[in-house]
């Protein structure tokens, strides 16, 4: 059995690892997080422009400071999506080009007159191809609408380098279990030190299928990701399963969150990221259970503290489409996978009254993290408010750290 320090050292997180071993047993630092800002990248909540969603960034290094490249695409209804757009700042955010398609995720019409779209991409800085990675799934429209009945489906991904983007391609995994759906849409994935790259998939062999979720480590040459190796499944029989997982490596050990469809979240932990714990509840630390409705969680992990991003229901929410607003964080006690109540604070607020006009309050259910320097982390999202004509607006959260996030460097090569 190899020692803590050995394990850490081979996950490759060098000096960082020294500092969590001395810290861990440590109380959370309920100071850790200094501040928030809301700021508003694009205007669409008035009309003057479209309902951007999807908003995902990386940062990718280079000579003159690091690049911030997002992608995102408009929303014109219930799952469906226009083409995925990028853009990108070499401010930090604070300016940012003018969103312009990703030619290899646009739409391609099929032969019964459907089009085959993409949507929920996750783009990754990857330091020893020197690309980014963008990962999402496709997804079938018949004219304005999502299809109800829905082919097959599964991963698709392009890889960007120096300024141009590469390829349409699949990711292949031709199990049965996914015979149906395989995805690792909007999840969070975690770059290993010899480049492979571990994420999660939630599949089923049949639409009526409750899916079931398995950590996977993928090879990718930055052209071709493939499936190296799946691990164990864990199986949820409520609703449509387990879906959206998200992966964070802490300390020295591997965890993932999952959306569900029974008012909760889930999370379980691994030492290699094939073999999970058993999954537990999200809970407060005093055991009481968080009321959440079939949406995303992600991580916001900062070197001397794991925190989570999320929805739930709360007095001042209960009429909203499954309380999609606000957006909460709150620091993880890395013993009991439990959230800090005393922690917890609005990342985005909720605007309007999500008790006696919720149609008017937009939703944030999908969003996400990205660590955009040692000083700050970002939790970008659009809104959209599917009952009042569409409109919201493209939104950044700057949570300030009271102490460098020695993990948040990009690492050029």
């Amino acid at each position: 059995m190899p020692s803590r320090r050995t394990f850490l050292n081979r996950l490759g997180l060098g000096l960082a690892g020294g500092l969590l071993e001395l810290a861990e047993g440590a109380e959370p630092d309920v100071a850790l997080i200094a501040g928030i800002e809301k700021t508003t990248l694009l205007r669409g909540r008035d009309g003057s422009g479209p309902t951007w969603f999807h908003p995902r960034g990386c940062m990718v290094p280079g000579p003159d400071g690091p690049t911030a490249l997002m992608t995102l695409q408009v929303i014109g209804g219930s799952d469906y999506f226009g083409p995925v757009h990028w853009m990108t700042s070499r401010d930090l955010g604070r300016t940012w080009s003018a969103p312009q398609p990703v030619p290899p995720l646009g739409r391609v019409k099929q032969a019964d007159g459907a089009e085959e779209g993409v949507c929920d991409v996750v783009p990754e800085w990857h330091a020893r191809t020197r690309s980014v990675l963008a990962l999402g799934h496709n997804v079938f429209y018949s004219g304005p609408k999502f299809s109800a009945n829905q082919p097959p489906r599964w991963p698709i991904y392009a890889v960007w380098r120096d300024g141009r983007w590469g390829p349409r391609r699949r990711l292949e995994w031709h199990d049965s279990r996914g015979a149906y759906i395989y995805s690792n849409n909007c999840g969070q994935r975690v770059v290993l030190p010899n480049g492979d790259i571990l994420l999660a998939l939630s599949f089923g062999s049949t639409k009526g299928q409750s899916r079931s979720v398995a950590g996977a480590i993928c090879s990718f040459d930055g052209e071709t990701l493939a499936v190296k190796e799946v691990g164990q499944p864990i199986a949820h029989d409520q609703g449509r399963g387990l879906l959206e997982p998200s992966v964070t490596r802490f300390q020295d050990r591997f965890l993932l969150t999952i959306r569900a469809e029974d008012d909760r979240g889930y999370v379980c932990t691994s030492r290699d990221g094939l073999n999970w714990m058993p999954k537990q509840p999200w809970t407060w630390d005093d055991g009481e259970p968080l009321t959440m409705s079939t949406t995303q969680q992600h991580w916001l992990t900062h070197s001397d503290g794991l925190f989570l991003v999320y929805t739930r229901r709360d007095s001042s929410n209960v009429n909203v489409i499954r309380w999609r607003s606000p957006l909460w964080v709150a620091q993880v006690d890395p013993n009991t996978l439990r959230l800090r109540r005393d922690t917890e604070r609005v990342v985005l607020p909720l605007v309007g009254d999500g008790v006696n006009d919720p149609n008017r309050v937009a939703l944030m259910g999908n969003f996400h993290v990205t660590p955009a320097s040692p000083e700050e982390s970002w939790v970008t999202v659009g809104e959209w408010q599917p009952r009042n004509d569409i409109h919201g607006d493209l939104l950044l959260a700057r949570i300030r750290w009271s102490r460098p996030n020695i993990l948040a460097n990009p690492v050029p090569n």
